[in-house]
């Protein structure tokens, strides 16, 4: 498989994966006493894997019209947004306090106790921020083996005056300007 194709997939990958941690349980509290439970999602935590994967996405997207070195320099940008999405699936923890700015029934003043358990979906965070990581090391590392957006449309290499054949259109305008038919 090229790079460049490997690079694409890992981004896709990667916003899939950001994209499905943002929507899924990152934090589960429960009041106790017989209270309901609250499901805190992602988006709701944080919105940084969300805003994350679509940036990495859009710069994968930029490095296929760019140059090797503007590729390199947004597979180093692509790279810090998995390290920064890595960063945020391991840090971001909220404790009662700020779970209960969030929801009221939370708060320290109803409940005696708020147990926190932490969801799956930081687990797909980190997943998603190693594939961005992964899909920005490929694109600095591979850089130059990528194909250029114009190589398909690009002509063979021009033919030289002197290997050149006669031109033969030239001779037949001449000839319909002299009032002679070329095609007999």
């Amino acid at each position: 498989m090229r790079p460049q194709r490997l690079a694409d997939l890992l981004t896709l990958g990667a916003l899939a994966l950001l994209a499905l941690s943002a929507y899924l349980t990152w934090v589960t509290a429960d009041p106790g006493k017989g209270r309901s439970v609250v499901d805190f999602n992602g988006y709701s935590i944080t919105r940084a894997p969300v805003t994350l994967a679509l940036a990495g996405l859009v710069a994968i997207v930029v490095t296929k019209l760019a140059g090797t070195a503007l590729r390199r320099v947004l597979g180093i940008l692509i790279a810090l947004l998995g390290a920064a999405a890595i960063g945020v699936a391991l840090q971001v923890r909220p404790g009662t306090a700020e779970l209960s700015r969030q929801r009221p029934e939370l708060s320290q003043v109803v409940t005696d106790n708020v147990v926190v358990s932490t969801g799956p979906a930081p687990w797909l965070a980190l997943a998603g921020g190693v594939a961005l990581l992964l899909a920005g090391l490929l694109a600095v590392f591979t850089a130059q083996r990528w194909k250029r957006p114009t190589d398909r449309y690009e002509r063979e290499p021009a033919v030289t005056a002197t290997s050149k054949a006669p031109d033969h259109g030239a001779d037949q305008w001449k000839a319909i300007d002299a009032g002679e038919d070329p095609t007999l």
